[in-house]
């Protein structure tokens, strides 16, 4: 079955990076048919897309809060997205969580994916 599966959070000062792996399975990545989405859940806050990427043809967005601090890019060898993370601020703390879409509903609307991983825990704090 389609199984998403993020790594990489964890706790780091104000100004540190983390980078975050998808790993997927399930579905051939490498088919030109998807977009993946990284998403985040704050305390008390809705979910919010976070970036995404077209398979097809490596274009990304990105949210204007995370704009020339976040990268979103994959890895052609292995069936697994990132986001590099750096410049972190406290108000980065989330869960983030990645996500697939048809690539032609690639958006930060949530429900427009339809796998989803558990997450992975992001917390920013001296």
């Amino acid at each position: 079955q389609v199984q998403f599966v993020e790594s990489g959070g964890g706790l780091v000062q104000p100004g540190g990076s983390l980078r975050l792996s998808c790993t997927v399975s399930g579905f051939n990545l490498n088919l030109d048919n998807w977009a993946i989405g990284w998403f985040r859940r704050a305390p008390g806050k809705e979910r919010e897309g976070v970036s995404y990427i077209v398979v097809s043809d490596g274009s990304t967005y990105y949210v204007d809060s995370v704009k020339g601090r976040f990268t979103i890019s994959r890895d052609n060898a292995k069936p697994t997205v990132y986001l590099q993370m750096n410049s972190l601020k406290p108000e980065d703390t989330a869960v983030y969580y990645c996500a697939r879409a048809p690539k032609f509903l690639a958006s930060t609307n949530p429900s427009n994916f339809d796998y989803w991983g558990q997450g992975t825990q992001v917390t920013v704090s001296s």
